[in-house]
């Protein structure tokens, strides 16, 4: 089982009828890491969620819908506080912007205490998002990503300036969880508001310096680049109308993960001794994931079979 912390919430979508009268929302279950975990789980790997989780009716949905997807619960945590919902607006191209609505929520409630013992049948442990920051689910996080380190361990910082817009306290936390991770994927938007101005590759190169094997940068449209201390492999993106990007990242996180437990990769060693080729054909397969949910509205995450078939005709 692939263990992933983080958050579950509602996605609210704004309905657009100008006008006087009720204002028309849509909530979908959303959470960046919770969409990993279901992507996991939809392309056949066994997928477990750790994460607080509310008692109210909002929360009881989401446990509900954990479980209806496939993902393990065993490593929920459930807490009286309320659900965070996320007011999503749509840029050009498709692109999601954020609003959340979170204080003192239960996801971002957990504490030291909460963390939980794991057993054998996990494998390794993803995390990204907001709980890399807001406390105190941070110090918790950070704890289990350092208790952990043996294990296959993957971070996508996923910046979320709207919850935490000090961009210095999520350069800190980062780099203080480098050293325990394995594998980090990063959009290129995230790296310039991390260090503006910087080329996003020099930053992944000094990442690389502080622990992890594989460092990939994605970049929408232009696709995806990898860099290890030996290789650098550039992937395209495939052809897409696209419909909007919510769920992309996540789908490449997803699909990055799934791929690797395919090949048998374990620990921050396997991934060393990745080769060019099987890093380029995952890279691939990333990419074409990625460009599928792209092609349908929201976080609706591919399944194996569905990749598969990209694939063979793209």
């Amino acid at each position: 089982m692939f263990l992933v912390c983080g958050e579950a919430l509602y996605d609210v979508f704004l309905r657009d009828e100008p006008g006087r009268g009720p204002v028309g929302l849509t909530a979908v279950i959303g959470g960046s890491p919770l969409n990993v975990a279901i992507g996991l789980a939809r392309q056949g790997e066994r997928a477990g969620f750790f994460a607080g989780l509310s008692e109210d009716p909002l929360g009881a949905r989401l446990a509900a819908h954990i479980a209806a997807e496939g993902v393990d619960g065993r490593y929920l945590c459930r807490k009286p506080n309320p659900t965070t919902l996320s007011l999503v607006s749509l840029g050009s191209g498709g692109v999601p912007h954020y609003t959340f609505y979170g204080h003192a929520a239960a996801d971002i409630s957990l504490t030291l205490a909460d963390l939980p013992v794991l057993g054998p049948e996990v494998t390794g442990v993803h995390a990204g998002s907001y709980t890399l920051v807001a406390q105190p689910v941070a110090d918790a996080v950070a704890a289990l990503l350092a208790r952990e380190r043996h294990r296959l361990i993957t971070l996508d910082p996923n910046i979320r300036p709207t919850v935490e817009p000090d961009m210095a306290i999520w350069r800190r936390r980062i780099d203080a969880l480098l050293p325990h991770v394995a594998v980090v994927k990063a959009s290129d938007e995230d790296l310039d508001r991390l260090h503006p101005g910087e080329p996003p590759e020099r930053i992944a190169l000094r990442w690389l310096d502080q622990g992890p094997a594989v460092v990939i940068i994605t970049r929408g449209p232009n696709g995806a680049v990898a860099l290890t201390r030996r290789l650098r492999l550039d992937c395209p993106a495939p052809p897409v109308a696209v419909v909007d990007t919510v769920g992309a990242g996540d789908t490449f996180q997803a699909t990055l993960i799934a791929g690797l437990l395919a090949a048998g990769i374990r620990d921050r060693a396997g991934i060393a001794g990745l080769g060019e080729t099987d890093l380029a054909a995952l890279l691939t397969r990333c990419c074409h994931a990625a460009a599928i949910t792209c092609g349908r509205h929201g976080a609706d995450l591919p399944s194996r079979d569905e990749i598969d078939r990209s694939q063979a005709t793209g």
